[in-house]
C-alpha cells in the first residue's frame, strides 16, 4: 500500500519557513508534481520588511498552483496579471516558454496575520513545455466540493469521484483539499498510477501506521489506499499520469537540459520580460548550482 514517506525539510527564508517535501532524491516526482512546499504555518507581525517578499522571478516549462489555508499573497506577473490570492482560491499559472512573477505579502505588511498554504509546480507535457504564458484565477465558489460521513473535500484540479474542477491542466491529475474529523475515510482513487497525501496537520493511520503533520505518503502503483483520521486533520491529494521524467534547476523545469542552459543565459541577459506592475527589482540568477526556490 506504502512504497514511500517523505518528512518535509524545513527552511528558513529570512522572515518565515517552509517545508520542502518535492523533489525528494529517491522520489522526485508524483505524477506530473515535480515541486511541493507547505508554507508556514507562521503568524506575521505587522510591518514585516519587504525582504520577506518574494521578488521577480522566472519559470519555463512547468504550471504552479497556490492554495492557501489562511493568508493573503499578491501575484503580479509578466502576462499582465495582478491578483491577490485567499484561502480555498486558486492561482494557477502556466509558463510555458517563460514568464516572470512576483508574490508579496501586502496584507500582512499592513495588519499582520497567520499565513499557511501549499505551492505546487506541475511539469507540463513535452508538446506543451513552449506554450505561451498564462494565467487563471479561480474563486473558491467554482471549485467542486462535497462532504460524507466526517470528510469534507474540494477538488482543486483534475477530475476525481466524479466530479471535474475548471482549472485547466494539461495532463491527467488530480489535487485536492480535505478536511477529516476522528474515524473518518479517505480511500485513495486507484485509476491514477501514481498517488500520495501531504498530512498539512493532524494524525492519521495508514496501513496501520501513524503519520503526522509534515509527511507524504506515496502510494504503491496499482493498489488502493485507505487514510483513516485519528483526529481532526487536513491533507492534500494529489497524484496522475506519469509525464517523463523532467530536469529541475532553480526555477525551471524542463525535458531538456539546454532548454534550462538556454533559460539561465535569458534571465541573466535580461531577455525575459519583467512584470508590468512589479519591474524595479528582481532576483538574480543564482551561482551554480542552484536548486529550486522556496516560494517560486
Amino acid at each position: 500500500m506504502i512504497d514511500l514517506v517523505i518528512d518535509q525539510r524545513r527552511r528558513d527564508l529570512g522572515g518565515f519557513e517552509v517545508g520542502r517535501v518535492l523533489p525528494y532524491a529517491p522520489h522526485r516526482m508524483v505524477g506530473p508534481f515535480i515541486f511541493f512546499d507547505h508554507m508556514g504555518p507562521v503568524e506575521f507581525a505587522p510591518g514585516i520588511p519587504r525582504s520577506v517578499d518574494v521578488r521577480p522571478h522566472p519559470h519555463i516549462g512547468l504550471s504552479t498552483v497556490t492554495y492557501l489555508f489562511d493568508g493573503e499573497i499578491m501575484h503580479r506577473d509578466s502576462v499582465g496579471s495582478e491578483q491577490p490570492i485567499r484561502p480555498g482560491e486558486v492561482n494557477w499559472m502556466t509558463a510555458g516558454r517563460g514568464i516572470t512573477h512576483s508574490e508579496r505579502f501586502e496584507k500582512a505588511r499592513a495588519i499582520g496575520g497567520r499565513m499557511d498554504g501549499i505551492q505546487a509546480w506541475i511539469a507540463l507535457p513535452v508538446e506543451d513545455e513552449e506554450i505561451e504564458p498564462a494565467f487563471a484565477h479561480h474563486g473558491s465558489e467554482a471549485l467542486p466540493e462535497f462532504t460524507v460521513d466526517g470528510m469534507w473535500m474540494r477538488l482543486i484540479a483534475g477530475e476525481c469521484w466524479g466530479l471535474r474542477s475548471p482549472v485547466r491542466t494539461h495532463s491527467p491529475l488530480v489535487y485536492a483539499h480535505c478536511r477529516m474529523q476522528a474515524g473518518a475515510k479517505l480511500p485513495i482513487p486507484v485509476h491514477y498510477p501514481e498517488r500520495a497525501v501531504y498530512i498539512a496537520s493532524g494524525t492519521v493511520d495508514i496501513g496501520n501506521q501513524t503519520f503526522g503533520p509534515g509527511q507524504m505518503i506515496v502510494f504503491t502503483r496499482g493498489r488502493p489506499g485507505l487514510v483513516v483520521a485519528l483526529g481532526p486533520a487536513t491533507l492534500m491529494l494529489l497524484g496522475g499520469e506519469h509525464i517523463g521524467e523532467r530536469y529541475i534547476e532553480w526555477n525551471f523545469v524542463s525535458s531538456r537540459k539546454e532548454r534550462i542552459q538556454q533559460a539561465k543565459a535569458d534571465w541573466a541577459a535580461g531577455r525575459m520580460k519583467l512584470p508590468d506592475l512589479d519591474h524595479h527589482e528582481f532576483i538574480p540568477l543564482p551561482p551554480e548550482p542552484a536548486v529550486p526556490n522556496p516560494m517560486s
